[in-house]
């Protein structure tokens, strides 16, 4: 398939965690089925927000025809409804690139859970045969690096993603986290403002952010590193922004909105 729209989507509202910066321990009172501190189970409200955005993604035209997730459980557990939803061999492809950001820190950050131990929890919703296009540092990484990390995962999704069926127009969601959300979507624009602090994409839980491709551009392979995505020209031919951090199918609209502002570094 050629990819001409992309939907993007940060997990819905997610049971809280905190985290020990001086011996870099992780701690929540809801504790997950991988049985990673940093992993929590998406809250109740959550679980409703997951199936108002179900709803919203089935009557999409055209339809999802691909879901890449990132591969923690409050992700999984937003686009699980959509997914049995969707039907038609619609698969959850797990990818680390699009995985959770974590400041660069003296001590590593939990990794998510292995896809076996996922595969078990749910049940005929992912693409084992899946490889993801990159693995971050458990280091941690900074602002740039994460924006970086974003680009050339992008370019891996997107190139094997046009190459699976380029007789045809196809349309996939990306479901990831906040800050991993505002970079992918600086990363498709091209639109990289020197201040990364700035409020230039929305991040609510479980909203919706939708773009249209500008040009199939033949730049960049599957492997290696991106060419230079920034100063408008964006990855893969470059995306229009045409839907920013929407909330109109969320009973509660747009709720626990964050910026790199709101990072702790």
């Amino acid at each position: 398939m050629v990819v001409r729209t992309i939907h993007v989507t940060r997990h819905a509202f997610r049971a809280s965690y905190t985290l020990n910066s001086v011996t870099g321990e992780y701690h929540t009172n809801s504790p997950s089925p991988t049985g990673i501190p940093s992993d929590p189970p998406l809250a109740s409200y959550g679980v409703q927000q997951s199936h108002e955005l179900a709803e919203a993604l089935t009557r999409l035209d055209p339809g999802i025809d691909h879901v890449y997730s990132s591969p923690f459980y409050r992700c999984l557990q937003t686009v699980q409804p959509a997914i049995e939803r969707l039907g038609s061999g619609v698969k959850a492809r797990l990818d680390n690139g699009i995985g959770e950001w974590y400041g660069a820190a003296h001590f590593d950050h939990p990794s998510p859970a292995p896809p076996a131990v996922l595969s078990s929890l749910f049940p005929s919703c992912i693409d084992e045969t899946y490889e993801p296009s990159i693995i971050p540092p458990r280091s941690g990484e900074t602002i740039e690096q994460l924006h970086d990390r974003v680009a050339q995962a992008l370019t891996h999704i997107i190139a094997r993603a046009d190459a699976e069926n380029p007789s045809s127009d196809d349309s996939i969601l990306l479901c990831t986290h906040a800050a991993t959300l505002i970079a992918i979507s600086r990363a498709l624009t091209g639109d990289m403002p020197s201040d990364p602090n700035e409020d230039d994409f929305l991040a609510p839980t479980a909203g919706l952010t939708r773009f249209i491709r500008k040009q199939i551009s033949t730049e960049g392979q599957e492997k290696g590193p991106p060419l230079e995505w920034k100063g408008g020209k964006g990855v893969a031919g470059g995306w229009t922004c045409v839907l920013n951090g929407n909330c109109n199918h969320l009973a509660g609209g747009a709720e626990r909105s964050w910026g790199f502002k709101d990072a702790e570094l």
